[in-house]
């Protein structure tokens, strides 16, 4: 009998979700996705110490190159979440990344620059876009973020079903929440639904899971994005699952189109208290884990140097 993990593969590209190498080699996923976080982890690890290097810029770029090595697909690399709020040097950040990978004979159609959905993240993905540079839109909470998002033309975008969860589950003071009450699994099937009805091209990845019912919930989705363990648990599940999310499906639900300016999109945004936490609090979270990388660089790069 197949696992869930193949099942699940008939239906959506599974991504792994780590900056450990192995963990990627292991699962063999289509594609990787990275952040300031899981590179932070896997810098801590000395199998990687030779990924390190004084320009924090190509530490991130070395990381992707060798995930590369394992995967037929993108490698998703991460612009500094100190450089949401500012459209023109995002751009120049990722346009800096797309160089150093193309420098190392990757092609940017294997790389997708990753930038925080803020309304300046977007119109730097929006440019960038036109440029062939591909974007991912990370620390996605809201449908205005979504529906910005189709609209700018980017190619994914990473809703986050775990911290919409987190967040839910907190405000309402309770353990857990049922599959069919999840607002995180609710959040994306309404943007996936609301895409595939209205014909965008940009394609949605699940993203931040917390347990494998909220991934198998989503089955359809055009990618998930699963953390190590929990594709560890997906694959030891025998038993065939069903198909949650499809185009047929989208087609006849009721979502009519909603095209935001700006000011739009800050009012609707704004008027989601999850969302505006959860991006603010994932800005800071990221700049943090930035941060601790940076100083873990600079203190390696200096034994390095007195060792020699």
């Amino acid at each position: 009998m197949p696992s869930n993990l193949e099942c699940l593969r008939e239906y959506s590209l599974v991504v792994a979700d780590s900056g450990d190498i192995e963990a990627v080699a292991r699962w063999k996923p289509q594609d990787a996705t990275t952040n300031p976080s899981l590179l932070l982890s896997a810098a801590e690890d000395p199998r990687w110490r030779a990924l390190i290097d004084r320009d924090m810029d190509r530490v991130f770029v070395n990381f992707g190159c060798e995930i590369l090595k394992h995967i037929p697909g993108r490698v998703s690399t991460e612009v500094d979440a100190r450089l949401s709020f500012d459209t023109d040097k995002s751009v120049e950040k990722a346009r800096r990344f797309i160089s150093l990978y193309e420098e190392a004979g990757v092609k940017r159609e294997r790389v997708l620059i990753k930038l925080a959905a803020t309304w300046e993240g977007i119109r730097a993905a929006q440019k960038l876009e036109r440029e062939g540079i591909h974007c991912n839109m990370t620390l996605l909470f809201s449908f205005a973020q979504a529906a910005a998002c189709a609209d700018a033309g980017v190619t994914l975008i990473s809703p986050f079903v775990g911290r919409i969860y987190d967040w839910h589950r907190q405000a309402r003071k309770v353990d857990d929440i049922p599959l069919e009450d999840d607002p995180g699994v609710a959040s994306v099937t309404r943007i996936y639904n609301y895409y595939k009805k209205h014909g965008y091209k940009t394609q949605v990845m699940g993203a931040s899971f917390r347990k494998t019912g909220q991934i198998l919930a989503l089955a359809g989705c055009d990618l998930l994005t699963i953390a190590p363990d929990l594709l560890e648990k997906l694959s030891k599940a025998d038993g065939r699952i069903e198909r949650k999310l499809s185009v047929e499906k989208a087609k006849n639900a009721d979502l009519p189109k909603t095209p935001l300016d700006e000011k739009a999109f800050r009012w609707e945004h704004n008027h989601d208290a999850m969302a505006t936490d959860k991006l603010a609090e994932g800005i800071r979270r990221f700049d943090a884990d930035a941060r601790k990388l940076e100083g873990l660089i600079i203190s390696l790069s200096a034994a390095t140097a007195a060792a020699k």
